[in-house]
Order: structure tokens, then sequence, then C-alpha cells
């Protein structure tokens, strides 16, 4: 059957794709154009496949626990229109749920089912074809102690365990649950509103230190004291490097008069028992990756 340039242009134009793949699918189907279309998608040669130059730094964070396990996914699109759209949501809320049945690696999450007897992957694909946008599972993040509980934080919520910015924050205790879980709450907003990069101060890398010591030191220097004060000095900047960037050092966003290990102890006597933040993870909408500008 002989296959006109107007149906080659037709087809490319709705689905985005080459035209030699256009140009195979419809003498594949004889023609038709829907046939075509369906010939394109099994193919993996649609939207899906062609939106490499565009790039998806928009989306949503998911999150999904049951208290005791807890997974948070990233799913970027290209514009918060189609990252406001209800099957967009559904996606990233299936997806999550999808995930915390997995080891939390991607390849598995990948693989994994998802409702309507396809996976992960094949459901990616079909909302990228359906919405028209290009759709990427960034990163998946998982946290399941031993013991204890996982609390978990959604900030710019725009639907239950999705928005903007998610937390996961496990406290390994014997305590009671629902104190740990309540206090696990506020952990959560804290490392939301002051992202620390370290959970205590042995897991700063140490060229890290000795580089802010120098710099510190070459700063007090500038005073002409002696050596001794000068390293006291030195030591009381280094205490304020450490309660900007490290967890446990950190002026707890709810009382900000003491420090968030001093806010644990204060907690165990509410959780019954001995508490500790055993990890923590954030993730921020789109952290890292840069928008191309539009000339």
């Amino acid at each position: 059957m002989s296959i006109s340039a107007f149906q080659v242009k037709e087809l490319r134009e709705r689905t985005g794709a080459g035209m030699m793949d256009c140009k195979s699918a419809l003498v594949a189907t004889d023609g038709d154009m829907q046939a075509a279309l369906d010939w394109l998608r099994k193919n993996g040669i649609t939207r899906a496949a062609i939106k490499g130059d565009r790039v998806a730094c928009d989306g949503l964070v998911g999150v999904f626990s049951d208290g005791r396990k807890a997974v948070l996914v990233e799913l970027n699109v290209e514009t918060d229109f189609v990252a406001r759209n209800s099957a967009f949501q559904e996606l990233v809320r299936n997806v999550s749920q999808a995930a915390f049945v997995t080891d939390g690696s991607m390849k598995e999450v990948y693989s994994a089912a998802y409702p309507g007897g396809i996976t992960v992957s094949d459901a990616i694909k079909e909302a990228v074809y359906r919405l028209g946008e290009d759709i990427i599972l960034r990163r998946v993040a998982m946290l399941s102690p031993s013991k204890g509980i996982v609390a978990n934080y959604v900030h710019n919520r725009i639907s239950d365990g999705l928005g903007k910015i998610g937390v996961l924050v496990s406290i390994d205790t014997d305590g009671d649950q629902a104190a740990a879980h309540q206090f696990g709450h506020q952990l959560a907003m804290h490392v939301a509103a002051r992202n620390p990069l370290f959970l205590n101060k042995a897991d700063v890398d140490p060229l890290t230190v000795k580089r802010e010591r120098s710099f510190f030191l070459e700063q007090v220097r500038q005073s002409r004291k002696s050596e001794a004060f000068l390293e006291k000095m030195v030591e009381g900047r280094l205490d304020k490097f450490y309660e900007e960037v490290v967890f446990l050092s950190q002026a707890f966003v709810h009382s900000p008069h003491i420090s968030v290990e001093s806010a644990l102890r204060k907690a165990e006597s509410l959780i019954g028992a001995s508490a500790k933040i055993s990890s923590y993870i954030r993730f921020a909408l789109g952290d890292g990756i840069e928008k191309k500008e539009i000339v």
C-alpha cells in the first residue's frame, strides 16, 4: 500500500516521532492511523522516547509509609501545570506504593507491579504518552530500621503524601511508638526547614573540617591575639559551623533555645526509653537539576 506524505506528516505531528519511524509504522499497519499510533507506542517510538532535549525539572515528591518502613520517590515533569494534573499525582502516589514493597533500588522499582497488571516502567511510558511531557523517575530512597519507627513529613503538600519536599527520619527505640512518631514528625519538619548536611559531627568529612579550620585561622590571625586565644576563637567558629550543618547540633526549630540533641534527650522522657536518630533522608524537588534557559 502506498503511504502518502500527508499521512506521515499527520502521524509525526501527533507523536513527535521521526519521519522514517512514522512511515514504517504506517507501512506495517497498511495506513491505519490508530494502528500506526499503537505500533509506535509498542515499539517505544513516541513522546516517551524523543524528549531527551527537554528538561524535566518540575514534578512531585511522594511518600509512602506504614510507620516502621517508609519510601520517598521523586518524579519529574517539565511543567507545574502537569505536576498539578490529577493523573500525574495518581502516578506518583502509585509509584511510591509500588516502591514500598521493593528493596528500594531503581531497578526493582522500575520492574515493580503497578495497578492494571503493568510495571512501573510501563506506567511511566503511558503517562508520558497521555500527558504529553517527559516524565522521569529520578530517585528513590527507603528507611527500614530493625527497631523503632520512621516518621515522615511533606512540605508544600498538594495532596496526601505528595509535595515539593519530602523527609524521612528513623528513630531507634524500644519505647512508646506513638510518642516516638510524634517527636519524629517534629524532627522531619526540622529537616525540611534546616536541611542539615550531616547527622552528627563524626560524619563530617575530615578534609572539610581541616579546610574550615584553616579558613577560620586565617580570619582570626588578623586580630593579633595570642596563639592560645586564637585557637579558642577557631574552636568557637568551628562550633558555629557544626551548628549550621550538623543535624544533632542545629538549634531545634520547635525550641530554638536548645539543640536537636538536647530536644531528643528531653523527648526520651515521653518515649519512656532511650532513643537514637539513626538516619534521615530529605528530597527537595529538582535538587541539582538545571533548567535550560529559553532564548
